[in-house]
């Protein structure tokens, strides 16, 4: 296999271990060290502080799905642009998040991880976050 077949597969079973929950998958594809940067508070956060956001949305947010996937590899990272869907637990709305992420990936793990969303669909994925 070659370095973007070996990225393909890493995002692959990334985000299909987000989709089921398995947060513990989804930390260990994270380097140590890696940077998680989102546009709508321009933070950067650790995977141990993505872990325990990714926890309480799959605890409100069931029947998650990755929807239109579009991954795009190339040396060292990838692109991916996708709807994450899902049905809220507490009220059974269905909630959808476009968004569009890329990484950077070194030894077959996530060195650096950007994500943009539009903040207004977020609000409905928290919706219950805090109750």
């Amino acid at each position: 296999m070659t370095e973007q077949d070996d990225i393909r597969a890493m995002a692959t079973r990334f985000f299909d271990a987000i989709e089921a929950g398995d947060i513990e998958t989804m930390q260990s594809s994270f380097a140590p060290d890696a940077a998680i940067w989102h546009n709508t508070d321009e933070k950067i956060v650790t995977p141990a502080q993505t872990a325990q956001t990714l926890t309480g949305m799959v605890a409100r947010i069931k029947d998650r799905e990755y929807a239109d996937r579009r991954l795009i590899t190339f040396p060292g990272g990838f692109v991916q642009q996708h709807v994450l869907k899902g049905k809220r637990v507490q009220d059974e709305v269905e909630v959808r998040l476009p968004c569009a992420i890329v990484c950077a990936v070194k030894d077959g793990r996530i060195t650096r991880l950007d994500e943009y969303f539009d903040s207004a669909h977020v609000a409905a994925f928290r919706k219950y976050a805090d109750a």
